[in-house]
């Protein structure tokens, strides 16, 4: 069987030539502006960005690292290499841990592994849906299972040598080093610095963080404490947390609600898409949330199609799987669970009154919203559906050579969905900011006071822009940007406005009082594409008119009411910690792995 270091390279091949082929658009100069993508040529560390202003943390620590990245690059460049980066280690995450879990599908069950994790649904509708950072978490997944896997079992390069339980009365851990590969001069260490690294990079979002712990819960989690390995269940468990650091103690120290309001569930569940229904939508890993965000082919019967042939891999390739046990069969099991249990639980969280409940309760439940996006949680079946589709391969290499299993399997796999190709059917482009955004950025000085935005609101309709976004303010000047963090979807409230940001659109609603303003905390306002509120235009001092902006400072005395000085070390000092551990174990990991590669 081929050794990873052969498999490594072709791996990379693949998933770089799938990633220029899904961001082709996007490889050319200019800034994401697209939903919830947001580019700007330069952002800044301020409250906002490190969760701790107006708005609930959910975009810790990846605002904070793309002002760091933006100072050196411009803040475009950074996104758009990020994702691509994102889309090709997923495709060679999961083709690794296929390699791990079905060494008979060979070099070939690989490749077909990592097809599938980068081109599906999911990651078409998250791309659409301007999610980029949760790819990051996405192909993270991966390696934290990979990690997982080899720790458990050993080096784990061939099939048997990545079971969880005692084989042969013998615990996987003394079998493996009885093979003589798990010996400390080997790296032991290796695996387990890759775990922590794949950790650091999952926690790039909160959603990332529950999705890496529900992971290990199933693999690291229920494999060691099969083998008894208590401080190994500990370190794990320790590494997770200080992966998740900052957006936990931005939450703790922050001032935003942390609760949602009563219709998050209803809104964000899964829609069924056409001829599938709930059921069929989840196993073929779509059905996001925003009919928007959805491939052109996913929208007719096409779908039915498409699932109907990813499904005939996996259960093909899980056939395969069930008549094929042996000791790696505990890793594919848990695998199957986890994913098994994610349809179930997304499928049943879209029922009507279920859904109404977990809205309800998440309007009480502090943490319970970071669910309600229950689509996102499918990210949790690929690690099993990468597999069996590798196994698949296999099935077929009974009756046909690889290159027709490979062609076969490629086949049933990307033809569902031609249009991922190219910005997902052209929709994603990026787009060039007028003047006006950087006059602006450059005039708001950082002491003296915070920024609001008017017209208020969350989401924003730009004319040079094609569709709806958020505000690209809040990444672009110096100072922290309110908000209410009010959001209303299809008139169903699903975050309630609170803090100073719903005292401060109060204020501009009422014509904009500068002395109100002022008492709030806020020395700048920006008027997007409208007049200005009437008490604002004559009390305040006009500092830049443009086209598309106008720019008032608030005059007098601004009263400090932003984060205090203990919050801001307490959040900065947790994402110094989860940027240097990630680093450093990254760095590690690449030095071990060379090491082993050489011998």
């Amino acid at each position: 069987m081929t050794a990873p270091r052969h498999l490594l390279p072709m791996l990379f091949a693949v998933g770089a030539g799938l990633a220029a082929l899904i961001m082709a658009p996007l490889l050319r100069p200019g800034h994401l502006l697209y939903r919830d993508a947001v580019s700007t040529p330069r952002s800044h560390v301020t409250d906002t960005t490190l969760g701790i202003g107006d708005g609930a943390p959910r975009a810790v620590p990846q605002d904070w690292a793309i002002a760091l990245l933006s100072g050196v690059i411009d803040g475009g460049a950074v996104v758009v290499a990020i994702t691509f980066a994102a889309l090709v280690f997923a495709g060679v995450g999961y083709g690794l841990l296929a390699h791990r879990l079905v060494g008979a599908a060979g070099r070939t069950g690989a490749v077909v592994a990592a097809v599938v994790a980068i081109w599906n649904p999911y990651v078409a509708e998250r791309l659409l849906q301007g999610h980029w950072s949760l790819l990051v978490s996405y192909a993270a997944l991966s390696w934290v299972a990979v990690a997982a896997v080899t720790i458990l079992g050993g080096d784990g390069r061939s099939a048997g040598h990545s079971g969880f339980t005692r084989a042969d009365r013998v615990p996987a851990r003394d079998a493996a080093r009885a093979d003589g590969r798990w010996t400390r001069e080997n790296g032991r260490w290796v695996p387990w610095a890759q775990l922590v690294a794949a950790l650091g990079v999952a926690g790039f979002t909160p959603t990332g963080s529950v999705l890496s712990a529900l992971l290990m819960v199933t693999l690291p989690g229920v494999g060691m404490i099969l083998a008894r390995r208590w401080l190994a269940v500990v370190l794990v468990w320790v590494a997770w947390l200080v992966a998740a650091l900052p957006w936990l103690v931005a939450t703790a120290v922050g001032s935003a609600a942390v609760t949602s309001g009563s219709g998050g569930f209803t809104v964000f569940g899964v829609r069924a898409e056409p001829g599938l229904g709930t059921v069929g939508t989840v196993l073929g890993l779509g059905g996001i949330w925003n009919a928007d965000a959805v491939p052109a082919s996913r929208t007719i019967w096409w779908a039915a199609v498409a699932t109907a042939l990813l499904l005939v891999v996996v259960v093909t390739g899980s056939v395969w799987l069930w008549r094929h046990r042996g000791r790696d069969t505990c890793a594919v099991t848990a695998l199957a669970a986890l994913a098994a249990v994610t349809a179930v639980a997304v499928s049943v969280a879209a029922i009507g009154p279920v859904a109404q409940m977990l809205s309800d309760a998440a309007a009480q439940l502090p943490g319970l919203g970071l669910f309600r996006d229950t689509q996102k949680f499918l990210a949790l079946m690929v690690p099993f559906v990468a597999v069996a589709s590798a196994a698949a391969v296999a099935a077929a290499r009974r009756w046909v050579p690889s290159g027709f299993a490979l062609a076969a399997a490629i086949l049933l796999i990307v033809a569902p969905l031609p249009d991922l190709a190219w910005g997902v059917g052209g929709k994603i482009a990026p787009i060039t900011y007028p003047p006006d955004w950087a006059a602006v950025a450059t005039r708001i000085s950082a002491d003296h006071g915070a920024v609001a935005v008017w017209p208020t609101g969350t989401v924003r309709q730009y004319t040079f822009a094609d569709v709806p976004s958020l505000d690209p303010l809040p990444r672009m000047v110096r100072a922290p940007v309110t908000g209410s963090g009010s959001l209303v979807v299809d008139s169903a409230v699903v975050d309630e406005a609170s803090g100073r940001g719903a005292a401060v659109d109060t204020v501009l609603a009422d014509g904009g009082s500068a002395r109100a303003l002022a008492d709030l905390g806020v020395g700048w306002v920006v008027v997007e594409n409208g007049a200005p509120p009437e008490a604002l235009a004559r009390e305040a001092e006009m500092v830049f008119d443009g086209a598309d902006l106008l720019l008032y400072r608030v005059p007098g005395p601004i009263a400090d009411v932003d984060a205090s000085t203990a919050a801001r070390v307490a959040v900065i000092g947790t994402h110094v910690i989860w940027a240097m551990t990630t680093s450093i174990a990254v760095a590690v990991a690449l030095v071990g792995a060379r090491r082993r590669t050489r011998r």
